[in-house]
């Protein structure tokens, strides 16, 4: 029991409503994650990732934008909250409703495997490309040998879907390969399964392996953004599927939202004006030690000037840096000092992604 108060009157009550919130919920969840990661022996969960390698890639990153999986391989700051409840949703879901049924439709025929490592490499114009990574459940036989791979999503509600959407498929193609290269058999079939979030329903679809589509889905795609990667050359701001645009992370950087002047940006550095969640810069600032927290970003987040340097406020009329606590009323826009001796008008901004990467590199040889 909490030493500062005590069962007696309503000091429990007193207690919990004055503690209860979002900032205590939002510190005993991440707290919570971080031990889970250390019990259960993936602490790297609880560090930054690490960039890519150029001719490594997921199969759950298959046939998306090649922007937005060019931002996030390189660990591009991201510009929304982590969709946690999403993602907690669909493991919940996996974990406690398809598996359970999966194991209940199999009973006496099979078993069900929660999930199977592939790790292998393609034979393309660039080289060999690794492809690596873990499926969702996997019907197997009393040897675990793979016949039948499944993949679930979670969607708001399936009630409109005619069709698995394609990149899931390269997925599940991509699986297939891996499976059947590692058990030197065919795993050539599978189940796409969306479950509902709203009422737990699903709905599945069959997939046979196609060797066309899994040279338009698979090859040509990780071939294309392995070219990318290894020319370091942003891709265009082209994908196939229009919703992807709607729920992406790096909108701003890329130049698709209504509510910036930013546009075809690269990976590097934090956007001046962007609302970015408290979570995010602490991640990419923690990923990319060399870089600091922008001074208006530092006045939203003041606690993170105890473990972030802060940049200075640079002028949009010359040269001069100003020290972004200069101004005791905290205010994220003010007038350049240097100008305002010279009686001229000038605002203080913060330094701009190229400046801040110019900036990097130097402290990184220092």
């Amino acid at each position: 029991m909490n030493s500062n108060f005590s069962p007696e009157g309503n000091s429990v009550v007193e207690f919990v409503v004055d503690t209860v919130g979002t900032g205590h919920f939002d510190d005993w969840q991440n707290e919570r994650e971080f031990r889970e990661n250390i019990r259960t022996g993936k602490p790297y969960f609880n560090t930054p990732p690490p960039v890519k390698p150029a001719k490594q890639h997921n199969p759950s990153q298959l046939n998306q934008c090649h922007r937005k999986i060019y931002y996030r391989q390189l660990n591009a700051p991201d510009e929304r909250e982590s969709p946690d409840g999403i993602f907690w949703t669909g493991t919940k879901f996996e974990e406690e409703v398809a598996m359970p049924y999966l194991e209940a439709v199999v009973r006496g025929q099979g078993y069900v495997r929660n999930s199977m490592w592939v790790d292998y490499t393609l034979d393309t114009e660039h080289g060999d490309i690794r492809i690596r990574g873990e499926t969702d459940p996997v019907i197997v036989d009393s040897e675990s040998r793979p016949l039948l791979l499944t993949e679930i999503k979670t969607k708001r509600s399936v009630d409109h879907l005619t069709a698995p959407n394609e990149h899931h498929v390269a997925q599940l193609f991509a699986y297939m390969e891996g499976l059947s290269r590692e058990w030197e058999t065919e795993v050539r079939e599978g189940l796409v399964i969306y479950g509902d979030r709203t009422n737990l329903s699903i709905k599945p679809f069959f997939i046979r392996f196609d060797s066309k589509r899994w040279d338009e889905l698979v090859i040509r795609w990780a071939e294309s953004h392995t070219e990318y990667r290894l020319n370091e050359e942003l891709p265009p701001a082209a994908p196939e599927f229009p919703w992807e645009c709607e729920f992406c992370s790096y909108r701003h950087r890329c130049g698709q939202s209504d509510e910036t002047h930013h546009k075809d940006l690269g990976p590097d550095g934090i956007l001046p004006g962007i609302d970015y969640p408290e979570e995010r810069i602490v991640e990419y600032l923690r990923a990319n030690p060399n870089y600091k927290l922008l001074p208006s970003l530092a006045t939203v987040f003041p606690d993170l000037t105890d473990e972030f340097q802060v940049h200075d406020w640079v002028c949009e009329a010359c040269p001069s840096t100003t020290p972004y606590d200069s101004h005791p009323t905290g205010q994220t826009m003010q007038q350049c000092p240097h100008c305002r001796e010279r009686g001229v008008c000038a605002s203080l901004q913060d330094p701009e992604p190229e400046v801040q990467k110019s900036l990097a590199a130097e402290r990184s040889h220092d």
